[in-house]
């Protein structure tokens, strides 16, 4: 088995309007929470000379193979650290940092990702694995597939990946897996293509499409890393300063939206975005995998923001 060539690149959705509604300020200090091969750093970097960018990421692979340009090129403007958005407090905080003018997070999976690693396509005969930092979760999707109740199953497609014959699919796992351990990408796809109905609507995705995704969100906790990311960036983004977020899929989309939406009635800020900003049919001809992408825009005020650190 082996994984496609690391030739394929990452196209950066959403770069000139991740500028507009981020809206950077001179000298300010602003986290790109998600850098991946660094198209949002680098485009933050760009349209401002005097700005600093701290960047993270949980794939070490990422920071390894694209951190050391970005800091020969920008310097001591740039920073970039291993680790999971969902500590993004305490990340900043062991870098002397309290306050920033402004956050980043773009929740997609990058093509490099789901081309380049075990478990994430299903075009590629892989192992199941699918985390995207093993340092920060032990359990493989194999993991989950091979020893959860077929319950557990059901609620894991459901309701992470809107499957439709999540049942069915639940099913026919823990029945295969009564005799042989579904151990690859293709064992578990061509389970599902052997599962749901050929006639099943008009399905422009594969069949295994849904629960792959499923498996990732649960395997890496995707959903609980950015409700975490959310409470700790209204901590510490200044007044003025604002949170812009870049969601593919419509559960992280609905938890950004009504966070927003929940904070702006606590009157600790503004929804900057009224209508959710997507891509021009000019990007999605050049990058087809940005078509999904919805970017919300929230821009914090003089609300009580202290209470929080003096209990720190």
């Amino acid at each position: 088995m082996t994984l496609y060539p690391t030739t394929i690149s990452h196209k950066t959705v959403l770069k000139d309007e991740v500028v507009e509604y981020l809206a950077p300020k001179p000298r300010g200090t602003y986290i790109d929470a998600t850098f991946g091969s660094g198209g949002h750093s680098r485009a933050l970097l760009e349209a401002d000379s005097t700005i600093r960018v701290i960047a993270f990421d949980w794939d070490a692979q990422s920071v390894e193979r694209f951190g050391p340009a970005m800091r020969e090129q920008y310097g001591d403007r740039f920073t970039l650290v291993w680790g999971n958005f969902a500590q993004l407090y305490q990340l900043i905080r062991q870098l002397k940092i309290t306050r920033v003018d402004g956050i980043l997070a773009d929740f997609g999976t990058s093509q490099m990702q789901i081309h380049e690693r075990a478990g994430f396509s299903f075009n590629a005969d892989t192992p199941l694995d699918m985390r995207m930092s093993p340092s920060h979760h032990p359990i493989t999707a194999a993991h989950v597939v091979n020893t959860a109740p077929e319950e557990k199953l059901v609620q894991i497609f459901k309701q992470l990946g809107e499957e439709r014959y999540a049942r069915s699919i639940a099913r026919a796992i823990v029945a295969a897996r009564s005799s042989r351990k579904i151990t690859t990408t293709r064992m578990l796809a061509d389970l599902i293509v052997k599962t749901v109905p050929r006639n099943s609507g008009k399905r422009k995705i594969h069949p295994a499409t849904q629960v792959f995704q499923a498996l990732r969100i649960y395997v890496n906790h995707e959903l609980d890393n950015i409700t975490a990311l959310l409470a700790a960036a209204y901590r510490i983004v200044k007044p003025g300063g604002r949170i812009v977020c870049i969601s593919f899929h419509s559960l992280e989309d609905r938890l950004v939206k009504e966070s927003f939406r929940a904070h702006e009635n606590l009157h600790e800020g503004n929804i900057v975005t009224k209508k959710v900003v997507i891509p021009t049919e000019a990007e999605i001809r050049l990058n087809p995998s940005a078509r999904s992408a919805k970017l919300r825009a929230f821009e914090c005020t003089k609300g009580d923001y202290t209470h929080t650190e003096k209990n720190d």
